[in-house]
């Protein structure tokens, strides 16, 4: 029997307590102690996307990645920053394409990094190649404002 996957710990950004907080939950994820959002980050895989990402109470944004691309080593962190930021507005659901291509063909992925917008599990924005944050920061904001 295959041992279950830990639950990520996740400081909050407003007074540090630690909260376990899932892959795959309802509702927004809010710190315990002083109910301030938390910055939803998760990794999926073809087998877990439907209900980390498809399935998601909030919009998500999708990075579709691999370790060996360069520009999408330099977007990551920009990427968790953006997270941070908007942090009870949208998920964001790391991919890595090279272990999940049924989702990178769903997905139509020619190019990575690839972010994908979605609402209620469909595509309402796609951003391919690597931007400045400043670039991606606008791009998230537009794709929440129409998505609502």
């Amino acid at each position: 029997m295959a041992a279950a996957s830990p639950i990520p710990v996740v400081a909050c950004p407003s007074c540090g307590t630690r909260n376990r907080l899932p892959a795959a939950a309802a509702g927004t994820p809010r710190c315990g102690r002083c109910q301030s959002a938390l910055p939803w980050i998760a990794d999926a895989d073809d087998a877990t996307f439907l209900d980390i990402a498809e399935r998601s109470p909030l919009p998500v944004v999708v990075d579709l990645w691999a370790p060996w691309c360069g520009p999408c080593r330099t977007l990551s962190p920009i990427l968790e920053q953006l997270a941070r930021e908007f942090a009870g507005r949208c998920k964001l659901v790391k991919v890595n394409v090279d272990e999940a291509p049924a989702t990178s063909a769903r997905f139509a992925v020619q190019g990575i990094p690839t972010l994908v917008a979605l609402r209620d599990g469909r595509e309402v924005g796609r951003q391919v190649g690597a931007a400045p944050g400043e670039r991606l920061r606008g791009w998230i904001s537009a794709n929440l404002a129409s998505a609502a």
